[in-house]
């Protein structure tokens, strides 16, 4: 039977072939875990071991047990090699073992692993930028679950589906206070007066692994750099803003709303350091829980 458009070529379910998974999964029932979204170009999982270590942090903050990490790396590695991919790993706490929300403590982790085709791209978007949009619906705060990659994506499921332009290709996003979350797949950042600016994590939002790196890069490349409270005046008045996440790296914004913008020099630099990063970088031997 042919492989409908989109659907993953390999499925593991804790490292073995499936096509299913139990409908008393905590993750379908709860959004009960947490998951990555890891780039393969050329059989190379970029980025594995920020990955890994996001993993890790996550499944500690919802108490979820990880299991061997090693085990999970090599899973990975060997999924991706030989092919340019995408991986998607999903950890769930496990079947339920009883009704309702509360953890016995005795569900068994399930990790769930799925192999995808590479996205076709269009080069212009990270040459020239992309349109966006601002999104009408606002994003909660929740310091708890704040930075986490966790299962429920419900506010960006409804925050994708105000895209109605096929010229627009991703929609910022607001908190329910008014401050400046991120894109609905990725971190944005904002240059103004050569400072490198993007909004905090502590409240709500996803701590991307390429936002780390754009970070370390252009602290390494002496921009000065602040992850800070940014509202709608900071984006209006921003010189530069880009758009970054795991697959695209960095994307400029050419336009945002009614506004066209340029991709000026700090985004051109810090392009091409992550682009140098992602050169350079390769599978980790081993794992660890560092």
């Amino acid at each position: 039977m042919s492989r409908s458009a989109g659907s993953p070529d390999l499925v593991l379910v804790d490292g073995e072939p499936a096509t299913h998974v139990s409908v008393l999964d905590r993750g379908l029932h709860y959004g009960d875990g947490v998951f990555e979204t890891i780039s393969c170009p050329g059989g190379r999982p970029r980025l594995l071991q920020q990955h890994l270590e996001r993993l890790v942090h996550g499944c500690e903050r919802l108490a979820i047990p990880i299991g061997d990490l090693q085990t999970i790396h090599d899973e990975i590695t060997r999924a991706a090699a030989g092919t340019t991919c995408i991986l998607k790993l999903i950890v769930t706490r496990g079947d339920a073992v009883a009704r309702g929300y509360t953890p016995t403590g005795s569900e068994r982790t399930r990790r769930i692993l799925m192999r995808f085709d590479w996205p076709a791209e269009r080069a212009e978007w990270s040459r020239d930028g992309v349109v966006v949009a601002i999104a009408r619906h606002r994003i909660g705060e929740n310091p708890a679950l704040a930075g986490l990659k966790h299962l429920n994506r419900l506010e960006q499921v409804l925050a994708r589906a105000e895209l109605r332009d096929p010229e627009v290709s991703e929609a910022l996003v607001f908190s329910s206070s008014g401050l400046l979350v991120s894109g609905t797949m990725g971190n944005v950042f904002i240059v103004s007066q050569n400072v490198l600016r993007t909004p905090r994590v502590d409240r709500c939002g996803v701590a991307g692994v390429t936002r780390r790196v754009v970070l370390e890069e252009a602290a390494a490349a002496g921009i000065e750099c602040e992850e800070c409270e940014l509202g709608a005046a900071d984006l209006e008045s921003a010189d530069e803003v880009f758009l970054t996440n795991a697959r695209i790296g960095i994307w400029p914004v050419r336009r945002l709303a009614d506004r066209t913008l340029v991709p000026g020099p700090v985004t051109r630099l810090l392009q091409q350091r992550l682009e140098a990063r992602f050169a350079s970088d390769a599978a980790p031997e081993g794992a660890s829980r560092e």
